[in-house]
């Protein structure tokens, strides 16, 4: 991964899209990693990854809540127990 400083990124930002389509750029500013710029399909990548992830977390809870008993009625006893 091309690292730059802000200020580098500021003063050859066509480099630096240039480069974020082969690769993910990282910006540093005094030393500290603060933003990464990368292609558009790299970032739908990544978002499409974490959706899906998100769905099997939440598949596997499900799953999980059935085989303890959990139904669909006792659910929603417990969260209007909370009110």
């Amino acid at each position: 991964m091309r690292t730059v400083t802000a200020s580098e990124a500021k003063q050859t930002l066509a480099s630096v899209i240039e480069s974020a389509a082969r690769e993910p750029v990282m910006i540093q500013r005094q030393k500290r990693d603060v933003a990464v710029v990368m292609s558009v399909q790299e970032y739908e990548r990544l978002v499409h990854l974490n959706r899906a992830e998100f769905q099997r977390f939440c598949d596997q809870v499900g799953a999980s809540a059935a085989k303890a008993g959990l139904t669909e009625d006792k659910l929603a006893e417990l969260l209007a127990s909370d009110e």
